[in-house]
């Protein structure tokens, strides 16, 4: 099955869920990424349960605090 992750086309088993990809990703301090599947906010409750399909769209983004 095929899926884009932060702008890059991979190929991955089929029944995928975000948590599985953000493992396979080696994504950083997991606790505290957000992930939108197809422009979709994925809540952190449901990655266990949201399984990915053919052709969808993942970023993981990373909400940093700061300024003056």
């Amino acid at each position: 099955m095929n899926i884009t992750v932060a702008g890059e086309k991979k190929d991955v088993k089929e029944g995928l869920t975000v948590t599985e990809l953000i493992a396979s990703e080696n994504v950083e301090t997991p606790q505290y990424v957000t992930v939108s599947v197809n422009e979709e906010f994925v809540e952190s409750g449901e990655f266990d349960t949201t399984v990915l399909k053919e052709g969808d769209v993942v970023e993981f983004l990373y909400f940093m605090g700061g300024g003056r």
